[in-house]
């Protein structure tokens, strides 16, 4: 058995994984879900919470990419990466996510270099405020400085909500017509609760 069952019903195949198979509610469902830091966080702190402050750095150009830079992770979980870099078929696994991801919101594979830069200031932020103190460096911080604000206290269906609708603002404003379906496949999935704004 090479698939999981999704929030939503659908059955996501992980090794091959198809752009039809994406929903945005399996995303911000599963990322407000995840506890970063392999939940040894001083409190749950999601990836939904961790997308939304790497897209609030971004200029608005790349803010979906930036937004969906961590969407893997609704499939195969929030790997710690010391983990993940010694593991080349889980990071063959989460390409081809990654790929079928893409395709399906229309955007490059590569990320951005700001995405990327916005990305290492979230986790100086993260460490600076959710970690506890410990001498050792992280090289990837190297140089980084964290973002002075207060990081805000979500419960996972708070987390849920502010990413679901900033997807969809996002999905709206790119003018994406392919995207269509995926208001369809909200409101069909949205289980009694009022349906976000749709096109």
């Amino acid at each position: 058995m090479t698939w999981i069952l999704t929030r939503t019903g659908q059955r996501f195949d992980l090794l091959q994984p198809r752009a039809s198979q994406i929903a945005v509610l399996d995303i911000a469902h599963a990322l407000a879900h995840l506890c970063r830091f392999n939940g040894h966080a001083s409190r749950h702190y999601s990836v939904a919470q961790h997308s939304l402050l790497v897209a609030s750095i971004v200029p608005p150009e790349h803010q979906l990419a930036a937004l969906l830079h961590d969407a893997t992770e609704a499939y195969v979980g929030d790997m710690v990466r010391p983990l993940k870099q010694v593991m080349p078929e889980y990071q063959q696994i989460e390409q081809r996510i990654w790929l079928a991801i893409c395709e399906r919101f229309d955007i490059a594979p590569e990320l951005p270099e700001c995405v990327r830069e916005a990305d290492m200031i979230a986790l100086a932020t993260e460490r600076a405020q959710l970690m506890p103190h410990h001498p050792g460096e992280w090289d990837c911080l190297a140089g980084v400085t964290p973002l002075p604000d207060a990081l805000d206290h979500w419960t996972p269906q708070q987390a849920q909500t502010q990413y679901l609708d900033r997807l969809l603002e996002l999905l709206q404003t790119t003018h994406r017509a392919h995207d269509r379906h995926t208001w369809e496949r909200v409101d069909e999935a949205h289980a009694g609760q009022p349906a976000p704004m749709c096109m």
